[in-house]
């Protein structure tokens, strides 16, 4: 699906939802008009600017008849128009198209972010801690929430995984491009002699969807409930707060034992298998699209080693645009922007060849 489709597709499904919400059965349904509601929300910047793009084509079109057909005086005055309109239309067709990188999913305000400690051992886990931080720092510059959906700690402060919730304006468009592995190089504090470890940490960055987008019956998964380990001590253990939801169709298993409360935990267990089943059905589109796909940044690969950060030398380097700051002090407090800004305009520019054929 190329750009121009992509914007038939969202004006579309904004008609659609407009309609549906004023359907009396959708109205009765508190859950799922408020569900509606929101994917009406995040879609009506585009589908409004696409709405008014359209209608712009439409009149250089009727500007062009009366420059081959009127005379003298009309004839110079449509082609004034029309030049205006232009310029017009292709300012407003670069605010679509940075409204649409990431595909269909480009404007979620919600997603789920997975960071595991990879090759490393203790290293890995304090890196996979280092990124969450980073992270974090980053969302709060931007303004987003951020919720511990999951967290498996080790005995010196790492993380073996740890899943986030993140919601905000913006936030799928931006970190889509996490997904993948990350390289560290860098002595470990462990490290007696000074020498450089390399090790390892996977991002899996997934839409969040909505409720009615993913219907999950009860009968669509297994709930088993155990006592939680790690920190909460023996009150956990003993009211056996954790969940574990293991989806029949797909396998995919969901663990959560951050809470003291078994409700909370099933509540975002569920929130993230929803998640991981969306993007498990997302990825097999994406692999039936490979060959079609110009960006290697969005190609979904998790396999891929995506960047390294090596810590003597203060350098970041993003392998898939060739990317290197010496910078990565500032990165790692949270300055991520000149990263992920790269990364928007790479995106944008494989896009813009969408704009030929578009008179």
């Amino acid at each position: 699906m190329n750009v121009r489709e992509d914007l038939e597709s969202k004006l579309n499904r904004f008609l659609e939802l407009e309609a549906a919400m004023s359907e009396p059965e959708v109205m009765s349904d508190s859950n799922k008009m408020a569900a509606y509601a929101r994917e009406h929300g995040s879609l009506a910047k585009t589908a409004n600017k696409y709405r008014t793009y359209k209608k712009m084509s439409s009149e250089i079109d009727e500007l062009v008849e009366m420059a081959e057909s009127g005379d003298p005086d009309e004839k110079a005055m449509a082609q004034e128009e029309t030049a205006d309109l232009r310029s017009q239309r292709e300012k407003l067709w670069d605010e679509l198209l940075e409204l649409t990188i990431g595909g269909e999913d480009a404007n979620r305000a919600r997603c789920v972010m997975e960071i595991r400690a990879g090759t490393g051992g203790d290293e890995a886990a304090l890196f996979a801690r280092d990124l969450y931080e980073m992270y974090k720092r980053h969302a709060e510059a931007k303004g987003w929430k951020t919720e511990v959906m999951e967290m498996n700690a080790t005995e010196r402060g790492g993380f073996k995984e740890i899943v986030l919730g993140l919601e905000g304006e913006g936030v799928f468009r931006e970190l889509q491009f996490e997904s993948g592995g990350h390289r560290v190089q860098r002595v470990p504090e462990t490290e007696t002699q000074g020498r450089v470890h390399t090790s390892a940490a996977t991002v899996a960055v997934m839409p969040e969807p909505e409720d009615v987008e993913i219907e999950l019956n009860k009968d669509d998964y297994r709930v088993d409930k155990f006592g939680a380990s790690g920190p909460g001590g023996q009150h956990v253990n003993k009211t056996e707060s954790a969940i574990r939801l293991t989806h029949f169709e797909t396998g995919i298993v969901v663990q959560c034992q951050d809470e003291k409360s078994q409700i909370k935990n099933l509540s975002k267990a569920l929130r993230v298998l929803k998640s991981r089943i969306y993007d498990f059905r997302q990825q097999e589109e994406m692999k039936k699209r490979a060959a079609d796909r110009k960006s290697l940044i969005g190609s979904g690969d998790r396999s891929q080693r995506i960047r390294t950060y090596n810590f003597p030398q203060n350098r970041i380097s993003d392998h898939r645009i060739n990317l290197t700051l010496y910078k990565l002090d500032h990165v790692m407090a949270g300055d991520l922007s000149p990263v992920t800004d790269a990364l928007l305009e790479y995106e944008r520019d494989q896009l813009r060849g969408d704009m030929e054929g578009g008179e």
